[in-house]
């Protein structure tokens, strides 16, 4: 009877029967208790053909697709079912058939609605892990892509319970594959890192399920993907679509990585990202470092870009201990990337980079014993990180940025050799900043605040610190390019020069700065006779000229040419060489002012100037003469008429239509420690005495200055030859008495400007006694003539009393007689006071 049953079409049965109609089809010999089965598991024994090479039975696997869709309950147990097969068939090693129950999974899990998907998604997960045990490489590689696939699919209903440990562990054990086989190798780790892939598209898109940016787990995924990405090129071909080496695919997900990242996240990749560089020592050669971390710059979300700059800075602080070059590959990086993330900091975030840079620099300074190559590559990539950050900040935030740097330096008066390394350091900072800079107006680029502390160290006592400011002050002024023209001293005519009409405000600056800047340059070219420094200020000086001369500057100029050859002529200190050089540089810059200003007659005397230093002395003309060379056996340097004459100088100002020449007439030329630097602002009294003082002084200098000056027409003296001539000479005023004249000037100009005012109205208060005394006799002579009348007023008033008359003539004779002072006695000395 039971063999006539077993014959039938079966029902479905309920639940609690199943497990005895489990163990009766068990106990059946013939195979035709099978019918008793419930219904998915006879579908899923349909879709297995009986030779597993075959393949999937593709009309039952329609069949059982249908069926869960229609019975979407029964999903759970149709994916139970086939883990039980799976997992038989993996123990007996019948891998084929193992093969065509994932393929079931896959098209079951390919057709189930997101709605339903949790029903399916624990017995794909079990199914997976079983495969990913399993030793057989092909089936972890066939495993890992139904994750990929299931990690694809969008899930509506949020899972509270899954986890993903197993699969993060597995996956980042498959990318350390060390097969003898390259292709399976490669096919091993591409099979992890896509899992991993897998994983972090599953896991950061459900904010339910356990947190991957947890340490155990970026400590897994991280140096997985570096260990791929450091065993290859990481550049791939713009032809190619996907990646298809594992470098190229862990270099991709990587970027997914680190673009998913938020804020609280981004320090969770980055640290593990540092050990693994530190452990397996890939910051020397740095060249995987700097590809690496660009990767994170681009990846990353701008917002945060400044972060990864702060950890890889804070990584630095904790490798102080390190060696050099680990420290200089550090910094290189830093200065690689530095860059990106300068565009989103601003502010305080800006001004906190710049300032942990600056202590880190100081940092090396204070523990460098002796100087080392390695310890200046590690200062250098610094600087040079400090200049690509500080190049992508506006120009203001620049300005700012230089000022924040020279705030830092020691003072120029610190001459200790830390102090002055130091110095040296930051001031390189400074100029890299500089040289990112692009000066628009004077005003803006020197900030009074910026160039008074500069202007100090132009004045310090290390030569390679006032080399290092004066460059400074090239890149600032250089505004048409014209610095390496000027890198030469030369008394030709530089016919590539871009000379450009200052603006009014550049004028405005030089007037109230120019003799600052100049003062300073002045004192710094006269301390040593050092050639490269020369040449620097000489092209500091060039370029001022070139940028700001003009009819309203030109005499300044020329007052501090003639500045630099009255140190060459009367310091006293100075070798024979360094003279020959001063006025070298003198006769070089007067050339370069007369073609800037294009004022004909100063180009022509300087060249007649030019011509007799030819013929009589060339050594007073470029090129510079070097300590370490040979020098001819005589050098006289004091030459009259091979010099540049003052009065020769402002008549050729006057020929060309300039009639205000009183500044270079009136103004004392640059000196050394002079201290008003600010020569440009005279008093009136100055002014007024000089005036009257240069008419004099320019008759009595006159036929010196033409006898000494060959770029001037001298004078026809025959025709002057009679008696007045000869008297007039005669009665000339001696040298002197010249000097003690100029000597009483100076002390009246310095006496109105330092001394108070009272005391000035005390000293002039005598000269007006004469101007009282007369108007005190004028007044007692009035007072008489009116006591006189008022004596007979009163007389003729009391014969006029009786008639009962009065007026105001009895009035005035009581003022009179009652001897009360006049009013217009009084004196008022103060109405005669300026």
């Amino acid at each position: 009877m039971s063999m006539i049953k077993c014959c039938f079409e079966p029902l479905e049965m309920p639940e609690f029967l199943d497990s005895f109609v489990k163990k009766c089809t068990e106990g059946c010999c013939c195979g035709c208790c099978s019918a008793l089965r419930p219904r998915y598991k006879r579908l899923v024994d349909n879709i297995f053909p009986a030779n597993p090479e075959d393949g999937l039975v593709k009309s039952n696997m329609e069949k059982l697709t249908f069926y869960s869709l229609r019975s979407p309950e029964k999903l759970d147990r149709i994916g139970e079912y086939l883990y039980q097969r799976a997992s038989k068939d993996i123990y007996r090693k019948r891998y084929k058939f193992v093969e065509i129950a994932m393929e079931a999974m896959d098209l079951l899990l390919k057709a189930c609605h997101a709605q339903i998907l949790n029903l399916f998604v624990e017995s794909f997960l079990r199914m997976v892990q079983k495969l990913l045990e399993d030793t057989n490489p092909t089936l972890q590689i066939m495993a890992t892509n139904s994750f990929v696939r299931f990690a694809n699919i969008e899930e509506d209903t949020p899972s509270y319970h899954r986890r993903y440990d197993f699969f993060i562990s597995k996956f980042s054990s498959m990318c350390y594959g060390n097969n003898d086989d390259v292709e399976l190798r490669d096919s091993i780790r591409m099979a992890g890192i896509n899992g991993l892939q897998g994983v972090i598209r599953k896991t950061v898109s459900d904010d339910l399920v356990a947190n991957i940016w947890e340490k155990q787990h970026m400590e897994k995924i991280v140096p997985s993907l570096l260990f791929n990405m450091q065993s290859g090129p990481s550049k791939s071909t713009d032809t190619e679509a996907t990646p298809s080496t594992p470098p190229l695919l862990a270099e991709a997900v990587l970027r997914e990585l680190v673009s998913r990242a938020s804020f609280g996240h981004i320090k969770s990749v980055l640290k593990p990202l540092l050990t693994h560089m530190d452990h397996h020592k890939l910051w020397v050669p740095n060249r995987f470092a700097i590809d690496t971390f660009r990767i994170v710059m681009i990846s990353i979300q701008p917002q945060y870009s400044y972060t990864v700059v702060e950890t890889l800075m804070s990584h630095l602080d904790q490798n102080l201990t390190s060696s050099p070059k680990t420290r200089t590959s550090l910094a290189v990086v830093l200065s690689k990337i530095i860059a990106i993330a300068a565009g989103e900091s601003v502010g305080p975030s800006a001004l906190d980079i710049i300032n942990n840079l600056l202590m880190h620099l100081k940092t090396s300074v204070s523990t460098q014993q002796e100087s080392t190559p390695e310890e200046t590559q590690y200062q250098e990539a610094l600087i040079n990180a400090l200049g690509e950050f500080a190049n992508h900040h506006p120009d203001y935030q620049k300005i700012e940025i230089m000022l924040f740097i020279m705030n830092t330096v020691p003072d120029p008066s610190n001459k200790s050799r830390g102090d002055q390394l130091l110095q040296n350091i930051l001031l390189k900072s400074l100029l890299k900043v500089g040289t990112q800079y692009r000066t628009v107006s004077f005003e803006k680029a020197f900030p009074v605040s910026f160039l008074q502390p500069l202007l100090k160290m132009a004045r310090a006592a290390s030569i390679p610190i006032r080399i290092i400011v004066m460059q400074i002050f090239q890149q600032l002024l250089d505004r048409h390019q014209n610095q390496h023209l000027l890198n030469v001293i030369s008394v030709g005519n530089y016919t590539t020069l871009t000379i450009e009409t200052p603006s009014r405000s550049d004028i405005l600056f030089t007037h109230k700065y120019g003799s600052n800047i100049l003062q300073s340059i002045i004192e710094s070219m006269s301390q040593e006779n050092h050639l490269e420094l020369l040449k620097s200020s000489y092209n500091t000086v060039a370029l001022v000229i070139v940028e700001m001369a003009c009819g309203e500057t030109v005499q300044e100029f020329l007052l501090f040419v003639l500045g630099v050859q009255q140190v060459a002529v009367t310091e006293v200190e100075l070798s024979p060489k360094h003279r020959c050089n001063l006025h070298s540089i003198a006769i070089s810059l007067l050339v370069l002012l007369g073609r800037c200003t294009a004022i004909g007659t100063l180009v022509e005397y300087a060249e007649k100037l030019i011509q007799a230093r030819k013929e009589e002395a060339t050594y007073l003309l470029p090129p510079l003469m070097d300590n370490d060379k040979s020098a001819p056996s005589t050098l006289n340097t004091n030459l009259p008429h091979l010099l540049i004459d003052k009065l020769a100088v402002v008549e050729c100002l006057q020929q060309t239509g300039l009639v205000e020449v009183n500044r270079i007439q009136t103004g004392t030329p640059y000196a050394l420690n002079q201290t008003d630097t600010s020569a440009h602002r005279h008093s009136w009294v100055d002014t007024h005495s000089a005036v009257r003082n240069s008419v004099v002084d320019s008759s009595y200098n006159d036929i010196e200055s033409i006898s000494s000056s060959p770029g001037v027409q001298k004078r026809s003296l025959a025709s002057e030859y009679n008696f007045e001539s000869m008297k007039r000479v005669l009665a000339e005023p001696t040298e002197a008495s010249k000097r003690e004249a100029r000597e009483k000037q100076m002390q009246i100009g310095r006496t109105f400007r330092e001394t108070a005012f009272e005391d000035l109205v005390r000293r002039t208060e005598p000269k007006h006694d004469v101007i009282q005394n007369k108007l005190n006799e004028i007044f007692n002579a009035l007072s008489a003539e009116r006591q006189i009348s008022a004596t007979c007023g009163v007389q003729a008033g009391s014969l006029l009393v009786g008639n009962g008359l009065n007026g105001p003539l009895i009035d005035g004779a009581k003022h009179a007689a009652s001897g009360q002072r006049p009013i217009y006695e009084n004196n008022f000395p103060e109405l005669f006071f300026y």
